[in-house]
């Protein structure tokens, strides 16, 4: 994982839609970058479904959300069609990415197909603010929407 501090490393990826996403398109507003282990399994969806059913709250905040998976662009789609997901969802499908944000998992890992469950909230000038393990996926969205309050009244 990476630590706060830390710049975002620059990426490309496809979104859901076949559309290439950068990290330039980071700048000027807060984004919580949202690894998932595996689009449409049960915990991932639940996850999903918070930060979906916050999203007003997101935006009041003006932070905008990006999932991220080694899931394939339709799977993603399907699955953000499924769940009327309004972000937009990367799919890194070599894990180059993935092990630049430090969320692949170890070859001898029986889950090595997925990312790490972890999530980066990203200040408007690029730079990790915060670093989520995430282990409760129903609190996950709560405790973004927290950090980002304490961090406008800092």
């Amino acid at each position: 994982m990476l630590d706060p501090g830390t710049r975002v490393p620059d990426f490309t990826l496809p979104d859901q839609d076949g559309q290439l996403f950068t990290s330039a398109a980071l700048a000027g507003h807060w984004t919580l970058l949202w690894w998932y282990p595996k689009a449409a399994s049960p915990a991932c969806t639940i996850e999903g479904q918070e930060l979906r059913d916050s999203a007003d709250d997101f935006r009041e905040s003006g932070c905008h959300i990006v999932g991220m998976s080694f899931d394939p662009p339709e799977e993603n789609k399907a699955w953000a069609e499924a769940q009327s997901f309004g972000f937009r969802l990367l799919s890194d499908v070599d894990h180059r990415v993935g092990r630049l944000f430090g969320v692949e998992r170890e070859p001898d890992d029986q889950y090595s197909d997925f990312p790490l469950r972890v999530s980066y909230l990203v200040d408007p000038d690029g730079i990790i603010r915060k670093t989520y393990a995430v282990s409760g996926v129903e609190e996950h969205a709560v405790s973004v929407l927290s950090t980002l309050d304490e961090l406008s009244r800092a």
